[in-house]
């Protein structure tokens, strides 16, 4: 398992449904945008990857919601490498809201699974000792 990534930002206005929380179809652009900031923090940023010949394709969503994300305060999408397997790895993340309380609320949690491929399009590769090194970090 790696060492937390952090990504922060505050839902926008437009994000906000009429039940006064972020609605779900969000949550997971805020995942993807967090994970080109945890490639490039590792030293892997997406263009690297390409520029090698491989990319990372989700294969697999779960989340688990137990709070609503509002427009009141900013958010901590908190990102770690789970498993790493041979042509795939799987990258944890919660949101975390209300930083300044004593107990932040862990909003929604969740799993992203990606397979990692050919960046020509020729299908499933095994991981590239880089972005193995990169998960690992």
């Amino acid at each position: 398992m790696s060492t937390d990534f952090r990504y922060r930002f505050r839902p926008r206005y437009y994000e906000i449904d009429r039940q006064g929380v972020m609605f779900n179809m969000w949550y997971l652009g805020y995942v993807d945008t967090a994970i080109g900031e945890f490639y490039a923090d590792r030293g892997t940023p997406y263009e690297a990857m390409l520029a090698a010949g491989y990319d990372s394709q989700v294969v697999h969503v779960e989340l688990d919601y137990a709070a609503g994300l509002t427009d009141e305060g900013d958010t901590e999408l908190v990102m770690r490498t789970g498993r790493i397997g041979t042509k795939s790895f799987t990258i944890e993340f919660v949101f975390v809201t209300d930083l300044d309380a004593d107990e932040p609320t862990e909003a929604v949690a969740g799993r992203i699974v990606y397979a990692v491929i050919a960046a020509d399009g020729s299908g499933a590769i095994p991981i590239p000792d880089a972005l193995r090194e990169a998960l690992q970090a």
